[in-house]
């Protein structure tokens, strides 16, 4: 469900943002699903240490089947992006649980193999989502994409809530959350890292240079309290372990995620790539990540996760140098940069694994939940923080007459210092002792 959604939506977007005149602030088209990904990521971790998975599931899946209903009838961008922030409450709650299910329902031994099984659902939506929204799109209309995950929903709710039953929590065994002023709890929380996100990344739209700088401190001011309060102690400063843990996606992520999100626009306008040809892009990575999380699991008893981890980013880095090079500059065919996110996803699958495996093993069972929670919070906002600055990239150079080919250089030049910055802190992911 979610990766249909994802690589359906991606390959349209552009055609979305032209139909619905938000080409200016395309980077909410992304941003905004992300930022309620952090609620419903957040609030899903913690009733699911509760109660179980089997609620979170259920009201997420229903809620992001009612945000594609809102969003295919939009008839105006904001209120496709209501639509879009629905969705994002409904997929963190459904994410979370994937790496909570697992880890509540499998032996440390079959988690990696695991983790590499919940990478291959993206396969067959990487093979067909593309192409079937890209031809939807072109045939019809983008609208037919949304309807398109209704049954899908559907299916998925079918298919799980019945096994999840299983897992839930009997009456004794339920956590009660330690009692904390409401301002501080996690629905507050995330509510104002989400707000506090919001402020900054809008801010960047702005052309006025004073309005913008006094926006982005007051939203990075209010962001920076909640985000504490939503993530392991240590998570700010990068402590070896479980902190460094959620560093790590999200720089896995910020890194990939942020770079996927503009690969179809560079393709498509300066490349003059249709929908569907510019999909085969995210295709490409989709796949090559369910190999490279593959390869990882089957050597995962016998290779060191930490230098997986490091591996994993400086494939990943080749990968956005080489897309970079094909989208910015007419010396490469564009279908290199088909190859290139392959590259890049190839190392995504391998640290991606490796580092969500290393981290979800080092939390007890108790905290299960919150910590994917922590990971998915991490895995969202990394993703919506880079789209928003990548939008902000192409308003900016609205703004000064310049062009989307140096706005999009930009945007690779810092996804690929994330990368950079992961593969320094890759060592970190386990505790000394636990090292030692």
């Amino acid at each position: 469900m979610v990766a249909f959604e994802s690589l359906g939506v991606a390959t349209v977007l552009p055609d979305i943002a032209r139909s619905l005149d938000g080409l200016g602030a395309y980077g909410w088209g992304l941003s905004a699903l992300m930022l309620a990904n952090i609620i419903g990521t957040v609030l899903a971790g913690r009733a699911a240490d509760r109660r179980g998975p089997w609620g979170p599931v259920a009201a997420g899946t229903a809620v992001f089947a009612v945000g594609c209903a809102v969003a295919g009838a939009a008839t105006s961008w904001p209120l496709f992006l209501v639509g879009r922030f629905l969705q994002g409450l409904g997929v963190g709650a459904v994410m979370a649980m994937a790496y909570t299910v697992i880890g509540l329902a499998y032996p440390e031994h079959l988690r990696a193999r695991m983790f590499a099984l919940l990478s291959s659902a993206w396969t067959i939506p990487s093979l067909i989502g593309p192409v079937v929204a890209g031809t939807l799109a072109d045939g019809t209309t983008w609208r037919a994409v949304f309807l398109l995950m209704l049954p899908i929903a559907a299916g998925a709710a079918l298919l799980t809530l019945p096994g999840l039953r299983r897992l839930e929590r009997p009456e004794a065994d339920r956590r009660t959350a330690p009692a904390e002023p409401w301002w501080k709890g996690p629905l507050a929380s995330s509510v104002l890292l989400t707000v506090g996100t919001g402020v900054l990344l809008q801010a960047l739209l702005l052309k006025n240079l004073i309005l913008l700088v006094v926006l982005a401190v007051v939203g990075i001011a209010v962001a920076l309290p909640a985000l504490r309060r939503v993530t392991p102690e240590g998570t700010l400063t990068v402590r070896a372990g479980l902190g460094a843990g959620v560093v790590i996606r999200a720089l896995l992520c910020g890194t990939y995620f942020g770079s996927e999100a503009y690969l179809p626009l560079g393709l498509q306008e300066l490349r003059g790539l249709s929908a569907w040809a510019a999909g085969l892009g995210l295709s490409a990575g989709a796949i090559a990540w369910v190999l490279g999380s593959a390869w990882q699991a089957k050597r995962d008893a016998t290779a060191g996760r930490t230098g997986s981890v490091a591996l994993g980013f400086l494939v990943l880095l080749l990968g956005v140098g080489v897309i970079a090079l094909s989208i910015l500059t007419e010396s490469l065919p564009a279908w290199i940069a088909v190859v290139g996110w392959a590259v890049g996803g190839i190392g995504m699958g391998v640290a991606f694994n490796a580092a969500t495996t290393e981290t979800l093993e080092q939390a007890p069972a108790q905290r299960q939940g919150e910590m994917s929670g922590a990971l998915q919070l991490a895995q969202t906002l990394a993703t919506g923080v880079v789209a928003g600055l990548g939008g902000a990239s192409l308003a900016i150079a609205q703004h000064y007459d310049s062009t989307t080919r140096t706005a999009l250089a930009g945007l690779f030049a810092f996804t690929a210092l994330l990368a950079l910055a992961g593969l320094l802190l890759s060592r970190r992911l386990r505790p000394a002792t636990a090292a030692g």
